[in-house]
């Protein structure tokens, strides 16, 4: 996948400078339970807000509640290209950026399991840009987060 390559440093002169490695852009498809690194350019198909938290849980430290309260919003996005669809959440400022429609390139990108089902997800490590709308249509008929995995475990004789 896109997570096995490393940076590499050239020295010229007194400058150590490293190299950056360009992003390898994959499919959806291309997505595996489990894998994390991915740069994907996806359509929002949908997005649906599931849960908005503005309160504190009681028990909390005074240092804590004079802090101020940042609402906790997490949404439920429809992303797809032209191989299929799956379930992105986003979480704060990304539910900002999931309007329908919007073309979105997610980097290092991982897969997280709901329920049996993958989830895209991008954290505080990864990157959701905006960018020009994409050519492609989205094919909806394939969505990788309808398929539901289960955990096998095998005993070795």
């Amino acid at each position: 996948m896109a997570t096995a390559t490393t940076a590499t440093a050239t020295a010229t002169g007194n400058n150590n400078a490293i190299a950056k490695r360009k992003p390898v852009f994959i499919k959806v498809d291309q997505l595996k339970p489990g894998t994390q690194g991915h740069t994907l350019t996806v359509k929002v198909v949908s997005s649906k807000t599931v849960k908005v938290t503005t309160t504190n849980k009681p028990g909390r430290s005074s240092m804590l509640l004079s802090r101020p309260i940042h609402p906790t919003r997490i949404a439920e996005c429809l992303v797809g290209d032209e191989t299929g669809t799956i379930v992105f959440t986003a979480r704060n400022e990304q539910v900002d950026m999931m309007a329908a429609g919007a073309t979105v390139i997610l980097r290092n990108a991982k897969i997280d399991m709901f329920k049996g089902s993958m989830r895209l997800a991008v954290d505080k490590w990864g990157r959701v840009e905006v960018t020009e709308p994409a050519t492609f249509e989205v094919k909806e008929d394939n969505n990788l987060s309808l398929v539901e995995y289960e955990l096998v475990n095998v005993v070795e004789e």
